[in-house]
């Protein structure tokens, strides 16, 4: 009988605030441990929490941003448990009344789309971190991440496969770095993924769920879930009963083993934090939050698709990042038809998306970088080498006859490593397309006698023999016969 695989996600959201949630240490990445600490993080006595009022605004906004409720009043709570990397003793957390509730976010497979609900989002400070060190055999706390703001973002359990859960990571991952409440750096942990994993029967209830603690890469959450639930199906089958417990994936090995027993909400003895008052959000804020929101994905492509007459697949792809969002807009204002622009961004005939990566790292947006500009910000790579404008410039070239698709990729590559301009290249290197009829048909000529027996492959009916004789053409013309041209008169003289 079939399996059905039931996962859900909880994703910790690291909110790109200057100072912690409750108190005004530095939350910037890398400094010397337990260096950014304040009386609040480190839990002396009589120090007492203040609400950070950015990080309330950021919630807000992706409430908004994903159509959720944002309660007006939403309560603190003490998440009791015992780590060493825990100074308090406990977490500050929201419990029963979450700032943010329900909402939806729409992610794709393939062709298929898929309405994901959530069930929460929730203000909390993140703990501080154990760092063991295997050479002098020791173990420290460093209380630098202590009180960091974060939004933890609970889904429904409704993906049904590796495939959605990473298509839904994605997609939140998308909605939160679009609208800058957080930077979605994975590797130093401002984005880190749980994931619930069960299976069952179809029609059956719910299975006992493990959960895949600090997933940082969405590769490895795709090999995680799907090692996880081979594992539970062999065992169930084998006549065991799954143990609700707490699992790390070792992406050395491609296993899950387990931590430790999964604690339920009551394990943590939840109770309101007497030294937080409950957070009060007015109409007016949410007003004025929702009037500062960017255009959101979903409406963007809706209007790529209005505006620019595109295909859905195009304007969900150019609107998977703002900046290559923003990229192809300036692209088109300096000129170029947007069906052009959007194939070459996309990768016809030449991936320009794969320049705002580097290496698998997501892209950050940087409203104060010049596009254009190559930036790298700790490790990313923020900014496209060429400015929309010189990429017009290239594309106008293509349009107008100047040059063809493939001369155009050798000038493009040229661009990016001279920082000459699209003519400036086509001149120097005597680039030119041949558009001179006559011309062309000396190459055909020649091109036919050289290769009679493609011409009657051809002839005999075999349809690639002529894809080969037009290979033949644009060889003999080293490139620069203009490809129309050439497949128009090798038609006519071939009858």
């Amino acid at each position: 009988m079939k399996w059905e695989v039931v996962i859900g996600l909880e994703v910790h959201t690291q909110l790109s605030t200057q100072s912690k949630i409750f108190s005004a240490a530095s939350t910037a990445f890398g400094a010397e441990p337990n260096t950014q600490t304040a009386v609040v993080d480190i839990a002396l006595p009589g120090a007492l929490p203040v609400m950070n009022k950015v990080a309330v605004e950021k919630a807000i906004q992706f409430g908004l941003a994903i159509g959720a409720k944002v309660n007006r009043k939403s309560v603190f709570a003490r998440k009791n448990y015992f780590y060493p990397d825990l100074p308090k003793g406990y977490q500050i957390s929201q419990f029963e009344l979450p700032v943010v509730e329900g909402g939806a976010i729409t992610i794709r497979v393939g062709d298929e789309e898929k309405r994901i609900n959530l069930t929460r989002a929730h203000l909390e400070e993140d703990a501080g971190k154990s760092v063991h060190e295997d050479f002098h055999g020791m173990s420290g706390i460093d209380l630098n991440r202590a009180g960091t703001p974060l939004l933890e973002i609970v889904s429904e359990p409704e993906m049904r496969s590796a495939a959605e859960a990473v298509a839904y990571a994605k997609a939140l991952h998308s909605i939160v770095t679009w609208i800058g409440i957080c930077d979605g750096n994975m590797q130093e942990g401002s984005f880190r993924c749980d994931v619930n994993v069960s299976v069952r029967r179809p029609g059956e209830p719910l299975g006992t769920r493990r959960e895949i603690k600090n997933l940082n890469s969405f590769k490895f959450m795709e090999q995680a879930i799907k090692y996880e639930v081979n594992w539970q199906i062999e065992q169930i089958e084998d006549g065991h009963k799954i143990q609700q417990a707490t699992i790390l994936f070792d992406p050395d090995s491609g296993e899950t083993r387990m931590m430790r027993s999964k604690e339920d909400a009551h394990d943590y003895r939840y109770f309101p934090d007497p030294d937080l008052p409950p957070l009060v959000i007015s109409e007016d804020w949410i007003a004025r939050v929702r009037s500062e929101l960017p255009e959101l994905p979903e409406a963007m492509q809706a209007r790529f698709q209005q505006q620019y007459g595109l295909p859905k697949y195009d304007a969900v792809t150019l609107t998977s990042e703002q900046s290559i969002a923003r990229y192809f807009e300036e692209t088109v204002a300096a000129g170029v038809d947007a069906k052009q622009a959007s194939n070459w961004i996309m990768g016809d005939p030449y991936d320009a998306r794969s320049h705002f990566r580097k290496k698998d790292a997501p892209v950050t947006f940087t409203p104060n970088v010049n596009i254009g500009e190559e930036v790298v910000e700790e490790g990313l790579l923020v900014a496209h080498p060429l400015s929309p404008q010189d990429l017009a410039s290239l594309l106008k070239r293509v349009a107008d006859g100047t040059i063809n698709r493939k001369t155009a990729k050798d000038v493009y590559d040229k661009m990016r490593e001279s920082g000459d301009a699209a003519d400036t290249i086509i001149e120097r290197d005597g680039l030119k397309q041949e558009n001179d009829a006559g011309a062309v048909e000396a190459i055909i000529d020649g091109v036919l006698a050289a290769n009679q027996a493609m011409v009657d492959e051809y002839k005999s009916g075999k349809e690639k023999a002529f894809n080969a004789l037009v290979g033949q053409c644009m060889k003999a013309s080293k490139g620069k016969a203009n490809p129309a041209q050439v497949n128009e008169i090798l038609k006519r003289k071939l009858g």
